[in-house]
């Protein structure tokens, strides 16, 4: 992940690019022609994250133009898992754009192959792009709410798009980008935000894009893989199983089916792709990529939080564990709730707050903290909400209970008398000794 964002593998940090946020962040209006001059340099930045468009005979995924006789079956498509309902794409940037804003979203979601020119596409109803079918339905018929309500609930699925053409969604798909727009399109941005301009700040230059041959979309100039196509309204088929990333498989539900109308490539393409299944596979880095760099966004909404944990074992939105700066009573309800009311957060199962001294990365230490300082009763909660698409355990597709636990040290002021034990820690005097000692005896390696 180091080196797929442009960092030394060796001694960087991925905490070198939540710097970077942070001091987007805070960026301030300059108040004098001196500090106009020292923000240049970041001004310049921010301007380099802009996508910029290029010409079709300057684009590398345009080398090979294949508008007939083109099937998916030239590209070594994966079967992840024996019962696997077939051969799947599973790293694709799959691009849509919101009918109300234009602005463009980037989503990654696997796609079922029926044969060489259609696919299913695995469209979760939270997701942005299914926002986009809500509101260009509703724009082009006044039934439409009623239409998108019945979908979701008979079919359990949803649609992403772009623009209505009649009664079709156009959608384009790049396969073999740069690994930060790769990146980027996992990543849980705001809706108002362009994944392409987070691969921009990523990547510290712009994204170059090029138009579409069949449908009114952009996609990176410089994939190795464009299909293009489009997904009719009305039109759901069978998708799945599915090898996930639970570890568990995901049953066959009715999706959208993309039909494609244009495939263009390089002229040795480089088939991308990522196997997902029990924890921990290759996305479990990409997921914890997300932790570390976007912690400085969690902080933005909720500045008491020091650190989070996604356990890859928990395969990320079924845990997080919290440490905040805690100043008042209730304060990890608080957070619990904030983290529940933002973004892609509020899938998170369960959610653990602690102190700030104890370290969200020591599991070990984290449980000593969690099992001593609960009283079961009185320090978790739950709620009901949506929950992930893909957990199989909930009450409900989609909807279902989540956890909290309140793991900090209780004050008076929420009601606890007690009081409060001090953790066991040996004096600094003591173990600088033994430190020395150690190292005399030839047992400090």
């Amino acid at each position: 992940m180091k080196l797929a964002l442009g960092l030394d593998p060796d001694r960087g940090s991925l905490d070198e690019i939540a710097g970077r946020i942070r001091a987007l962040m805070d960026v301030k209006s300059p108040t004098g022609f001196l500090e106009k001059m020292k923000m240049l340099p970041q001004l310049t930045a921010i301007a380099n994250i802009f996508p910029k468009t290029i010409s079709a005979k300057d684009a590398p995924c345009k080398e090979i133009i294949l508008r007939d006789n083109f099937s998916l079956d030239q590209f070594p498509i994966l079967q992840c898992w024996p019962l696997d309902g077939g051969r799947f794409i599973t790293l694709p940037c799959v691009i849509t754009r919101d009918p109300r804003t234009g602005r463009r979203n980037m989503g990654m979601y696997r796609m079922q192959v029926y044969d060489g020119q259609t696919t299913g596409m695995h469209w979760q109803r939270q997701k942005n792009a299914a926002e986009h079918l809500r509101e260009a339905l509703r724009a082009a018929d006044p039934d439409a709410s009623s239409r998108v309500a019945t979908m979701a609930e008979t079919a359990g699925a949803t649609v992403a798009m772009s623009h209505i053409v009649g009664d079709k969604l156009e959608v384009a798909v790049a396969i073999g980008t740069d690994p930060a727009t790769t990146f980027s399109a996992i990543v849980p941005a705001p809706p108002e935000v362009e994944e392409f301009l987070i691969a921009g700040f990523l990547r510290q230059q712009p994204v170059e894009l090029v138009k579409c041959e069949t449908v009114d979309l952009e996609v990176p100039a410089h994939a190795e893989i464009v299909l293009e196509g489009y997904v009719r309204l009305d039109e759901l088929r069978s998708e799945g199983p599915f090898g996930d990333h639970t570890g568990f498989y995901t049953p066959a539900e009715d999706y959208p089916v993309l039909h494609l109308t244009c495939i263009t490539h390089r002229r040795d393409p480089i088939y991308s792709a990522t196997i997902v299944g029990k924890p921990p596979q290759e996305d479990a880095w990409m997921g914890k990529a997300v932790e570390r760099i976007f912690l400085p966004l969690f902080r933005l909404t909720l500045p008491e939080i020091v650190d989070i944990n996604l356990p890859v074992e928990a395969v990320f939105h079924n845990l997080m564990i919290v440490s905040i700066r805690k100043s008042y009573a209730g304060q990890a309800r608080k957070v619990m709730n904030g983290i529940w009311a933002m973004g892609q957060a509020m899938f998170t199962k369960c959610i653990v707050v602690i102190d700030e001294d104890c370290d969200v990365q020591n599991l070990a230490e984290v449980t000593l903290r969690v099992a001593n300082n609960i009283d079961p009763e009185r320090d978790i909660q739950f709620t009901l909400g949506p929950i992930d698409s893909l957990d199989h355990s909930s009450r409900l597709p989609n909807y279902g209970s989540k956890m909290g636990i309140d793991a900090t040290r209780k004050w008076s002021a929420e009601g606890f008398t007690r009081p409060w034990p001090k953790e066991i820690a040996m004096d600094t005097a003591t173990k600088s000794r033994i430190d020395a000692l150690w190292k005399k005896l030839g047992l400090d390696d």
